[in-house]
């Protein structure tokens, strides 16, 4: 063989040693946001006009770059960024105790429903007293963030918000942990230490019905989602015994419980899954091509449910079922001496995103250095099989709340940090911040975006239209099919409400001019969801 060939299969022989997908993320920018004191971000929503909506918690007054003053303790925040990571307006939410934040979701006419836990009375920005010792709060905002109403539920005990959701019928499924009984708007009494509380609001936020899940141990609720039949897929941790309405013994220390409900909340099937260790669920789905994957961190060997090893401590610990609890496959994925693992999300191509962070640095060595967080950014197939993955940190640590794809077809990495300039980090403010990372896939191709767009479309009250480009000046106008104006306003902003409530069903046309240039949006003004 010639020596050129030789050359040849030696580069081939690296290639295949060294996998394309192990490069392919690039850092395209990284960014802190925080005050002089403590920040600690919850959750990250890419909004449809390829920006993002950071929420999370407060504890600074008005310094760093943070312009609103704490209310008492630590307040509800939010950041409304752009694609490239520049702030375009911030709020606070707070009273005189603690409230902290800890989900957010896009709603039909565009704005954002807020979901958290209170330890405040009535005062400052939260408008309802408390129920007992610690309440959900949850607020409805509208496309800019302005507040369109709040609602304060509990009973006379602590409960805790895990998660808030849109259902298919313009209203929110609510689901958070309860140690109250029969007491405040509470109706079912508790089974043991926390239970699963689960709660049905209405689209203006009144309750519809409620339902209550556990055994005599902890039983704590960490997500809910509306299924594919209108029921609900809930899962959590419990170290519950079979007592109360839950039917299997913990397997080990504690283990993921899952309940499938109807549409009412009435139990359909359940399973406990777990080994001989710690099963901790963090996170659950229900898949696009049916059935669920859930997720969350084990140090169990493999016995009982569980049949795939740990590397070392504790692991990501992944399983795919199907729509009748069955499983199909697991998988444990092995960073460092204790993964936790924090999100899951499906991507349009059936891919699955997992977020997550590890107690160690992951660098060429594998050497563990204690005290030191990372963000663990991994991509997997349908299969479970790794198609990439990539970490993220500082000198210090940095706790990964949420991995999200943005609509230009990036990665979100955010969370909170405690670490200096250093590494992947450029910079902080305070004790603790927001710390956003923007992934770019090298392999994907760039989007292609539209001038203009609405979001919702079709649209029952509101649309938003969304401006592609910058510019200074503007106005909106709408038109009927006739030609005739029906408003016109200006804007100032790339994303611009429009309010179709007052007229009847049918198509509008939406024109957008600005310094820049003029363009225009056909608009389907649709039946409200009974």
């Amino acid at each position: 063989m010639s020596y050129s060939f030789m050359c040849r299969l030696y580069c081939l022989f690296l290639l295949l040693a060294c996998p394309l997908h192990s490069f392919s993320q690039d850092i395209l920018w990284e960014k802190s946001y925080g005050g002089k004191h403590a920040e600690f971000l919850a959750d990250v929503l890419p909004t449809p006009d390829y920006g993002f909506l950071l929420v999370g918690s407060s504890l600074s007054d008005k310094n760093g770059n943070k312009q609103m003053a704490s209310s008492g303790n630590f307040d509800y925040w939010l950041w409304k960024m752009d694609e490239h990571g520049s702030p375009e307006w911030q709020k606070s939410f707070g009273g005189s105790g603690m409230d902290f934040l800890q989900n957010v979701q896009l709603t039909s006419d565009g704005g954002f429903i807020l979901g958290g836990t209170s330890l405040s009375s009535k005062g400052e920005q939260k408008k309802e007293d408390s129920r007992g010792q610690q309440d959900l709060w949850i607020i409805k905002l509208d496309a800019k963030g302005s507040e369109q109403w709040q609602r304060t539920i509990g009973g006379s005990g602590q409960e805790e918000l895990a998660c808030i959701r849109r259902t298919k019928d313009g209203g929110y499924i609510v689901g958070g942990s309860s140690a109250s009984g029969k007491s405040g708007d509470k109706t079912e009494d508790n089974y043991g230490n926390l239970d699963y509380w689960i709660i049905k609001l209405s689209s203006d936020g009144k309750i519809e019905w409620q339902k209550t899940y556990g055994g005599k141990g902890l039983d704590q609720l960490r997500t809910v989602e509306q299924t594919l039949d209108e029921g609900y897929i809930i899962g959590g941790y419990s170290n519950s015994p079979a007592s109360g309405n839950k039917q299997s013994d913990n397997m080990g220390a504690g283990d993921y419980w899952i309940l499938k409900t109807d549409k009412n909340g009435l139990v359909q099937w359940q399973r406990t899954l777990g080994g001989d260790g710690d099963d901790n669920l963090t996170a659950l789905i229900q898949c696009q091509t049916g059935g669920y994957l859930l997720g969350g961190s084990s140090n169990s060997n493999p016995s009982r449910d569980k049949s795939r090893a740990n590397g070392k401590g504790t692991d990501f610990w992944l399983m795919r079922l199907d729509q009748d609890g069955q499983t199909i496959w697991q998988e444990t994925y092995n960073y460092g001496k204790t993964d936790l693992l924090t999100s899951i999300i499906e991507n349009p191509d059936h891919t699955f995103l997992i977020g997550g962070h590890a107690a160690t640095e992951v660098g060429d060595g594998k050497k563990d250095k204690k005290d030191i967080n990372d963000y663990i950014a991994l991509k997997i197939n349908d299969k479970g099989e790794e198609l990439w993955s990539k970490t993220v940190g500082s000198d210090g640590e940095d706790i990964l709340s949420r991995l999200v794809e943005t609509r230009d077809g990036g990665y979100l990495l955010a969370g909170t940090s405690k670490g200096t300039a250093s590494r992947d980090k450029n910079g902080s403010h305070g004790g603790s911040d927001f710390w956003v990372v923007k992934l770019k896939d090298r392999y994907k191709k760039e989007l292609d975006k539209p001038a203009i767009e609405a979001l919702p479309n079709p649209a029952q009250q509101f649309t938003n239209i969304i401006v592609d480009y910058d510019f200074e000046t503007g106005t909106a106008s709408v038109f009927d099919l006739a030609g005739r104006q029906l408003q016109q306003f200006a804007i100032g902003s790339r994303t611009v409400p429009v309010d179709l409530s007052t007229y009847p069903e049918g198509i509008y046309i939406v024109e957008i001019r600005t310094n820049v240039q003029n363009n225009s949006v056909k608009v389907i003004k649709g039946i409200q969801p009974k």
